[in-house]
């Protein structure tokens, strides 16, 4: 039932298979060798089968909802009508078995050929019950395309405070759900109706942001939408993108004939997304990568390029985030305006051919390929920690100018050299 109905008539394989029943808990139990009390107060149980898992949720009815998201109490029904009356959208109250076929009480089947995401009855009801479910009708729009119907937007215009009962958790798997769908620009919606206010007030800030610029055809916040698909779906290049100029908010200056600045912005927009991230509850490997594209997704830009400046982007960024980063400066790059816009994506091609080239080569951009270790200029008496340190990074810096000078012998005659001067 649920979404794998949905899915299936969508011609999707399901990701997992919703269960639902007639029978109580006791009853599904007694039936099924090896279960797992999932949620006994909620009519659920597992049923492991082989290596395989199916929850199987006895027909019930919602009592009241005191904390957006539990009801106070649930009464099991023998009424599958009464059951599907409780579910969040009509594309997701459908359910089906083989001697009755298709149970579609609420039109969803006609929703869903008509591309309409609408809630089940009362749309405000529905949103009280779980104030998630408003950023959820987004999320399948984008996830499918589909309209939100008028009602159902209404309710969530009305109700979209209220998404502050909701855990940062919840709310950020549904974000990046939305994010790496098809159509993330639909995130405008979120803030059309006064959720991003809420969970996400920095994107407001942006999209009340302008840019009065010969090199931008946005403001800040369409910018950021606009920026959004010129990416892999994938969470950490999406959110890369939606975050990239998040602090040109805090950074605007406007001169004198009115062309808008932001200066530092990079910056303050890796600042402005490490704490979003945390609030938002990301995990650290996902703030760590997304909080280094969006501090370096300008770098590089107007510069000449060699092989040297190459390398030393290589090196501040990490080999292994590199290619991300330049995906992420052509997706903002396609974002602006068309001016100069062949020039700008010429010197792109320059820089990630460069990359291949120095890649290809094994030019060493990091301590890790350096042909000395702290352990070779402790042997030759310097003593470990800041000092050892510095000296480690200026002899990157050597190599990082020519790669050829990247032998034990030059390196260790380049240490020796610099303590005699010391």
């Amino acid at each position: 039932m649920g979404g794998c109905v949905r899915d299936r008539l969508l011609g999707k394989e399901p990701n997992d298979w919703d269960i639902t029943t007639s029978a109580s808990p006791e009853e599904v139990k007694a039936l099924f060798r090896r279960t797992v009390d999932t949620g006994l107060q909620h009519g659920t149980v597992t049923v492991l089968s082989g290596e395989e898992q199916f929850e199987v949720t006895t027909f019930r009815i919602d009592g009241e909802y005191e904390d957006g998201r539990h009801p106070k109490e649930v009464t099991f029904t023998a009424n599958l009508e009464e059951d599907l009356a409780r579910r969040d959208f009509t594309i997701n109250a459908m359910a089906y078995n083989e001697k009755r076929g298709l149970v579609d009480c609420f039109g969803g089947l006609a929703d869903l050929q008509a591309g309409i995401i609408r809630c089940v009855g009362d749309a405000k009801k529905r949103f009280g019950e779980d104030a998630l479910r408003m950023l959820r009708a987004l999320r399948f729009s984008a996830q499918l395309g589909y309209r939100i119907e008028d009602e159902t937007f209404s309710a969530i215009r009305e109700l979209a405070p209220t998404i502050e009962k909701v855990s940062a958790e919840r709310i950020r798997e549904e974000l990046v759900k939305l994010l790496v769908s098809d159509h993330p620009y639909t995130l405008k919606k979120a803030w059309e109706t006064g959720l991003t206010r809420v969970f996400l007030p920095e994107f407001d800030r942006a999209m009340e942001t302008p840019q009065r610029h010969i090199h931008h055809c946005y403001d800040v916040g369409e910018h950021l939408l606009h920026s959004l698909e010129g990416v892999p779906a994938e969470p950490d290049l999406r959110i890369a993108m939606l975050l990239h100029d998040i602090g040109k908010s805090e950074t605007i200056t406007v001169d004198a004939e009115g062309i808008t600045h932001f200066f530092g912005h990079p910056e303050v927009s890796a600042r402005m997304t490490e704490e979003i991230l945390r609030r938002l509850k990301f995990d650290n490997e996902t703030i760590k990568t997304v909080t280094t594209l969006v501090l370096y997704h300008d770098y590089g830009n107007g510069m000449p390029v060699t092989e040297k400046g190459v390398r030393k982007a290589v090196s501040r960024i990490g080999a292994e985030l590199f290619p991300k980063y330049l995906l992420v400066r052509r997706a903002d790059l396609l974002a602006q305006s068309d001016y100069r816009r062949a020039e700008k994506l010429e010197a792109l091609r320059l820089w990630e051919e460069t990359f291949r080239e120095v890649t290809e080569r094994g030019d060493c951009t990091s301590l890790k390929s350096l042909a000395v270790s702290g352990r070779d200029l402790m042997a030759e008496g310097l003593q470990p920690g800041k000092h050892l340190g510095e000296v480690l990074q200026r002899l990157l810096e050597e190599v990082l100018e020519d790669p050829g000078r990247n032998t034990r012998d030059y390196l260790l005659e380049k240490a020796r050299e610099w303590e005699a001067k010391a």
